[in-house]
């Protein structure tokens, strides 16, 4: 299935950030699941327990605790997990993660004009399946996102409500990604 067909399926996308919102979060109806903790020690029981619960796990291989900022972490997750995607800031490692065929976004912070701006270099070197844009609750420049780059748009970071939700994917998102348990429980597809 392509990243695209398996975001509109899923538009929410369930950001853990630990073991008790990893509980929560295979217990409900997202299908996607963020992975936004853990350690080389316990990273491949965290997406075991996700792929028991028919679910899809992305990484986010930054906030992987002792691992480096080299592209053998990707490897590493390859060969230790059975992880679907991988998130990173990174382009060498978005870029090595699609080597290794995971689903890969990149996530971008738009900050200013100038990270604004800079979406272009950033996506020409990582060539990811999607761009995950932080904070996610700015439809302005989620719009203007989309439309400078052609790739689908998860709306992340600061994403509160079912209004901020439903705002992101009018905006232009393809998909939401939340921390917050309650957004989990909507159905937006």
């Amino acid at each position: 299935m392509s990243i695209v067909e398996l975001l509109t399926l899923h538009p929410v996308i369930a950001a853990v950030k630990d073991n008790e919102s990893l509980q929560i979060a295979v217990k409900s109806d997202c299908q996607i699941i963020s992975v936004l903790y853990g350690n080389i020690c316990n990273i491949g029981r965290i997406v075991q327990q996700i792929k028991e619960a028919g679910k899809y796990a992305f990484v986010h291989v930054d906030l992987l605790e002792g691992s480096s900022n080299k592209e053998i972490v990707i490897n590493f997750l390859k060969i230790v997990t059975a992880a679907d995607g991988i998130i990173s800031t990174k382009a060498s490692m978005v870029k090595a993660a699609r080597q290794h065929g995971f689903y890969t976004i990149h996530r971008l912070f738009i900050m200013d004009s100038i990270s604004f701006h800079n979406i272009d270099k950033q996506v020409t070197q990582s060539t990811p399946d999607c761009i995950e844009i932080l904070p996610g609750c700015m439809p302005k420049v989620l719009g203007w996102v989309a439309e400078k780059v052609d790739l689908p748009i998860i709306a992340g970071g600061l994403v509160c409500d079912e209004d901020d939700a439903r705002t992101a994917l009018t905006a232009g998102a393809i998909a939401v990604a939340t921390t917050n348990h309650d957004v989990w429980k909507l159905q937006l597809s």
